[in-house]
């Protein structure tokens, strides 16, 4: 799930990031073979103009939004990395070199920091425009702007206190420039990596409208028009088989538009042909092809029908057929954590996942070493903690590094027995309600049982397995695990940050992690996804001392936040920490070049060209 992704500058001082793309470019995320960078052709060859390709999608990955503002359900990493083809972000970043953002990739050039941190001003870059042949302008990104700060509980992407939040006024300055004064001075790397790169410039003298045929105003300055217009564009924006017609995403400023978006996930990208930035698209169009399941994808792959595609874990002995028939197969690796949320507001269960000794009975009885040895075939790599595991990096704390809770059931069993639970019948049971050392816990009533759901992607003969080597561990513990699996967007959709009173409360565990859980921004700080009230923050973990280590991540430039955040939450577990998969392994046809495969899960497609 990337933020969506899940993805700086002059800024007042050098960059904490720098340290990420040596050990990223170190860790060998990037061809040094003489290959094109993370795949394609050997050769590199010269860029040819024209043609087309097909791109494979992960298993059941549909893309479901091309609306520059997320909403819950619609915060997949591939709906970003679609959508910046057609509406460039203010900034993006290549996490093979993400020292800097890719600026030929974003709308804007390098933001400046006030000597006091306490502001930021961006200049937009020269040559954009609409496919309406209109500038893009200061007013475009003002209306994003304005958009997420009246609809902002609406924004999968909000955290109480950060982005609006933490801008105290946004400020015009010409038609290029905008100033944005902060609420304080704030970690200017932080601040880019994790806060600007959430901005995209919009057409506002096309979108600023509050109904289809509607004139257009400026109904965003004002709270009520912003709710309005909102409204509109997210109703619009939930008619994905309208997409390739619809006049509202025909105005377009990247380098491809929308020629086809299917509701069963095929996306056709077309070469923009009004695009006026200098990173035009070499191909005439790209289609990215979902799959039910990761061997129908190979299926396909096996036969040539796709240029771009994977191949699954168990079908790794396969690597050198396919190569023979014309395809690189380079190991994607990603910058992301994978994990398991508990719903600490579920009713039921919520008060079993808020004890901590119940947590860490769990985290024991996951072996992650022989998840990743056996059930994917050494592709993924065990994770201790809320900071990606690989490569090593300065913001992992040495407490995350050595697995505080290795793989012991009978030390899980033990822990759980000694709060009193008894297995009767298989399942462990609490006969010791209450509040004390020995006992179940606060809200843990007499007679509970350790029946926890799962929810989990289906299409991964992986993730079933794990799932199922994870039923058969806790079993031996007392935790009787029933899984149900559902299409990636129907997991997301059916596990919603929600309240203990709310009918959509009733989910207990979810996995999303078949390709990853969370690709993270170069600076990964866990505002989003771990702190109180976060829009990601799925599970609704809440911990005071999480809260206040995470607040220092963003706004102090000292490197220790990071590796105290690290340690506490490795330790505090406000998930079930589970093994990292490669984001994939990639099969891509020799007759490709210009691919580079990021870390942070995105895609530059404009840049990939055919092959003589």
């Amino acid at each position: 799930m990337n933020r969506p992704l899940p993805s700086l500058l002059r800024a007042a001082r050098p960059l904490a990031v720098l340290g990420v793309a040596a050990t990223l470019l170190a860790a060998g995320c990037s061809s040094g073979d003489g290959s094109a960078p993370g795949g394609g052709s050997a050769s590199g060859g010269k860029p040819q103009q024209g043609g087309s390709m097909t791109f494979a999608m992960p298993p059941n990955a549909t893309p479901n939004w091309i609306f520059p503002i997320g909403t819950p359900g619609h915060s997949a990493s591939y709906n970003g990395a679609i959508r910046q083809q057609v509406f460039l972000p203010l900034y993006t970043f290549n996490g093979n070199d993400s020292s800097k953002p890719d600026i030929k990739a974003g709308a804007a050039e390098l933001p400046e920091y006030s000597s006091d941190g306490k502001s930021v001003t961006i200049t937009l870059r020269d040559n954009l425009t609409w496919a309406n042949g209109q500038k893009v302008t200061s007013r475009d990104v003002e209306f994003w702007f304005n958009l997420v700060k009246y609809n902002k509980e609406k924004w999968s992407a909000y955290n109480k206190g950060q982005f609006p939040d933490n801008v105290a006024k946004f400020t015009v300055v010409d038609d290029k420039t905008f100033k944005m004064d902060l609420t304080r001075a704030y970690n200017p790397d932080w601040f880019t990596a994790n806060q600007l790169v959430r901005m995209s410039p919009m057409p506002q003298a096309a979108w600023d409208i509050q109904q289809a045929g509607g004139q257009v105003g400026d109904y965003d300055r004002t709270e009520d028009g912003a709710k309005k217009v909102f409204d509109y564009l997210i109703g619009e924006a939930g008619k994905l088989s309208e997409y390739a017609t619809n006049p509202l995403w025909k105005v377009a400023n990247g380098p491809f538009t929308v020629k086809e978006f299917t509701t069963t996930g095929q996306v056709t990208l077309a070469k923009n042909p009004k695009y006026t930035g200098d990173d035009a698209a070499h191909l005439d169009s790209i289609t990215f092809k979902p799959f039910t399941s990761a061997q129908a994808e190979f299926n396909v792959l096996r036969s040539g029908g796709v240029d771009y595609g994977y191949i699954p874990a168990l079908a790794l002995s396969q690597q050198k057929t396919i190569e023979g028939m014309g395809y690189s197969v380079k190991r994607w690796d990603g910058w992301a954590i994978t994990y398991i949320p508990y719903n600490f507001n579920n009713p039921e269960m919520g008060p079993v996942f808020k004890q901590l000794y119940i947590r860490q009975a769990v985290q024991m009885s996951v072996d992650q070493d022989t998840i990743s040895k056996v059930i994917w075939h050494d592709q993924a790599t065990p994770g201790y903690g809320p900071v990606p595991q690989i490569p090593p990096s300065s913001y992992q704390g040495e407490g995350q590094k050595t697995n505080p809770y290795p793989f012991d059931v009978e030390k899980a069993k033990a822990l759980i027995a000694s709060h009193g639970w008894e297995i009767q019948n298989g399942v462990a049971t609490c006969t010791k309600p209450g509040t004390g050392d020995d006992q179940c816990g606060e809200g843990v009533d007499q007679g509970t049982q350790l029946k926890f759901e799962l929810l989990t992607q289906s299409g991964s003969t992986e993730t079933d397995n794990m799932m199922q080597e994870l039923q058969s561990s806790l079993s031996k513990i007392g935790v009787a695990l029933t899984i149900k699996s559902e299409p990636l967007n129907s997991v997301l959709d059916h596990s919603p940050v929600c309240k203990p009173a709310d009918s959509t409360c009733s989910w207990q565990l979810s996995f999303f992690g078949t390709s990853g859980s969370w690709y993270y921004p170069a600076y990964p700080s866990g505002e989003e996804i771990f702190a109180t009230d976060a829009g990601t923050n799925l599970g609704s973990y809440s911990d005071p001392k999480a809260d206040e280590i995470i607040e220092r991540t963003t706004s102090s430039t000292d490197s220790t936040a990071m590796q105290e955040y690290s340690d506490y939450l490795a330790k505090n577990l406000p998930v079930i920490w589970m093994p990292n998969p490669a984001y994939q392994v990639s099969a891509i046809k020799n007759t490709i070049g210009g691919v580079e495969q990021d870390p942070m899960a995105g895609m530059t497609p404009q840049r990939w060209y055919l092959v003589k």
